[in-house]
């Protein structure tokens, strides 16, 4: 399925993702650092969704509470909790 979350707190404005038996693709960024994000939609391609939730959440970038990969953790943390829930 097709996830769209818009982020907060971050340059990045909205990430969207591909979720399928629990496997990320198609991640892309718009807005924020493109050649960082890039690279990051780069390196969870084909990864598992929990693996990248782990992995990622709790980053922080500079002084703010949160990051571009700490705003996808939340993202696939809800499209997990939604595809559990049946939404």
């Amino acid at each position: 399925m097709d996830y769209t979350y818009q982020t907060h707190g971050v340059c990045s404005r909205q990430i969207t993702f591909t979720l399928k038996d629990g496997v990320l693709s198609n991640v892309r960024f718009f807005g924020g650092c493109p050649g960082n994000l890039l690279g990051i939609g780069k390196l969870v391609e084909g990864a598992k969704a929990e693996d990248v939730v782990n992995k990622l959440s709790g980053l922080r970038c500079g002084g703010k509470p949160t990051s571009c990969p700490d705003q996808l953790a939340t993202a696939v943390r809800q499209a997990l909790d939604a595809e559990k829930d049946g939404n």
